[in-house]
């Protein structure tokens, strides 16, 4: 309630029009309380999405039964088995011993090709005996009577001669008897494993150390065959050029000549590589050691460790001891056979050691574990009739048909062994 005290010096006109002022002002306060109490009381408007989905389904896929015979859906229970372990390390592919041979100049000569269209190049299959490039010895073929200095050349080329199909027969007669030797030691340690007195171990060794030898003396035949095939025609003054053919089937990794190049006696022209069969070299950490079972075989993967149906087993080799002082590691070789050129020397895997022992696991079939693109391992879950939740899993190792399960499902849980990558596009919207 409002009282006013109404001046004398006022008239009424101005009292009214001040009465007037008054009640606007407390209308237009009180509008504005309103105004504010109601803005107080109005709800939030929350932000919109467009497709709002619920966290409790994001992952469910509910199918028709049509649905699910159309997509081929099968299902296998969680169970635990009695699994091999193994355990992943990176590893090196290598060249053999003796794998690679470096093919020298017999003689003092000029380098010429077999074919004049083509030199050999660095890359090109060759077999065996294939005449790969030819050498002309440094004598002058022009004239009919060699001149002084042509005989004393020709006298020193004689004398090398001479000299090289010396160490070259010698060179051969040592292998000859290391590989006796070795067939010697190899009979000896198969008589000692057949009368239950010696071990496996020793006859790999062994069996090793016979195919060293045997390329060791297969390479020092065919040096002395490069030796002997050297011909000289003194009265005449011309030499015959001398063949230079490959000393073993493989792939020319380098050329160190050219066409016309004077070469001195022992100048290396190519090297050859047999990559028929390959080395897998092992890093372990000296710690493991003692759970591994090197007599198993290995299995080679990618380096994601992924296992696939083209995976490889690899059967231990028997090589003398290397090691990784810095790493505390040991080298353990296997042997991986390359007929169809599908590793390259210097190429980096994974293999995977068998440990000692088996163990109880969870287990799945791994045919039902599915990958994004991040590396991650999901399952579909069956949780219904026709509905289907995928599951995050930890796999640990993979047996066969089986995957190991660290972390992610509970015994007798049904998951989809068949249809799960048609159930994933599905669930993603790219299936048909």
């Amino acid at each position: 309630m409002l009282i006013w005290t109404m001046p004398c010096s006022l008239s009424s006109h101005h009292w009214g029009l001040v009465l007037s002022a008054s009640v606007m002002i407390v209308s237009a306060n009180g509008c504005q309380k309103e105004a504010s109490s109601a803005a107080k009381s109005a709800p939030i408007t929350a932000a919109k999405t467009t497709y709002p989905v619920s966290e409790g389904k994001l992952n469910t896929i509910e199918l028709t039964d049509a649905a699910v015979g159309r997509l081929g859906v099968e299902t296998a229970k969680v169970e635990e088995r009695t699994m091999s372990r193994s355990r992943p390390y990176g590893a090196d592919i290598i060249l053999p011993t003796g794998s690679a041979v470096i093919v020298s100049a017999p003689l003092a000569g000029k380098v010429t090709s077999v074919d004049q269209q083509k030199f050999v190049e660095a890359g090109q299959r060759v077999q065996e005996g294939h005449e790969l490039l030819r050498l002309l010895p440094l004598l002058s073929p022009e004239r009919s009577v060699l001149t002084p200095s042509e005989r004393i050349r020709f006298a020193e080329a004689k004398q090398a001669l001479a000299q090289s199909r010396i160490d070259a027969e010698g060179i051969v007669q040592q292998a000859t008897v290391q590989v006796e030797a070795a067939k010697i030691a190899l009979e000896r340690a198969e008589r000692l494993l057949r009368d239950k007195a010696g071990t496996v171990r020793a006859v790999d060794e062994a069996t090793a150390q016979l195919q060293l030898t045997e390329k060791a003396l297969a390479a020092a035949t065919t040096r002395k065959q490069l030796v002997d095939s050297v011909k000289f025609d003194e009265e005449a003054g011309t030499l015959e050029p001398i063949s230079i053919p490959s000393p073993l089937s493989g792939i020319v990794r380098a050329t160190q000549v050219r066409p016309g190049e004077l070469v001195a006696a022992g100048a290396p022209l190519f090297d050859v590589i047999d990559d028929d069969i390959l080395w897998v070299k092992v890093p372990v950490y000296v710690g493991d050691l003692a759970e591994l079972d090197l007599t198993q075989t290995a299995r080679l993967t990618l380096l994601s460790g992924r296992h696939s149906a083209s995976d490889i087993f690899v059967k231990p080799a028997a090589l003398p001891p290397t090691s990784i002082p810095l790493a505390a590691a040991v080298d353990v070789y296997y042997t991986l056979p390359n007929d169809q050129r599908a590793f390259q020397p210097g190429q980096k895997i994974a293999a995977h050691l068998g440990l000692k022992g088996d163990a109880k696991q969870l287990a799945i079939p791994w045919s039902s574990v599915i990958h994004d693109i991040y590396g991650g391992q999901w399952v579909y879950e069956m949780t219904g009739e026709r509905t289907f939740v995928r599951r995050r899993v930890d796999i640990g190792w993979v047996d066969g048909t089986w995957a190991a399960i660290r972390r992610g499902l509970q015994p007798g849980t049904s998951v989809v062994t068949a249809g799960a990558a048609e159930l994933a596009g599905t669930e993603f919207g790219f299936a048909k």
